[in-house]
């Protein structure tokens, strides 16, 4: 058996219901955390294990932010998001969540400032 097959179509199904449905909370519920307190909070992708008992969750503070912070307090309210994602979804079991910072935005700004470098302009046209 391979570790480094792709998701399952049921796998890619969990984690973007997940996502949407763990959006929806961040954006209606009223997070206690203080490090949370007054932050927009984007999650961008979520990738469920194939027995879809675990839940790795990308997100990234909207309009920047501590990102460190952020992630931490997000870790900190797994267990409540846990909760609320059983409420909001019908699924066997809901799973464990574990929230990484989602660095993809600042990989594509620092894509963008290379191209936009006179160097690599010439070579491109």
């Amino acid at each position: 058996m391979t570790k480094n097959r792709p998701p399952s179509q049921r796998q890619l199904k969990a984690g973007e219901l997940i996502r949407r449905a763990l959006a929806d909370i961040l954006a209606k519920e009223n997070i206690r955390d203080a490090d949370l307190q007054g932050v927009s909070v984007t999650i961008s992708e979520v990738r469920a294990s194939p027995d879809l008992k675990h839940a790795l969750v990308y997100a990234a503070p909207l309009g920047g932010g501590d990102m460190d912070k952020v992630i931490a307090g997000l870790q900190r309210c797994s267990s409540f998001l846990r909760g609320r994602l059983g409420k909001e979804m019908e699924m066997k079991s809901t799973p464990r969540l574990k929230f990484v910072a989602d660095r993809s935005f600042d990989t594509a700004e620092d894509m963008a400032k290379l191209l936009d470098q006179p160097q690599v302009k010439q070579d491109l046209d």
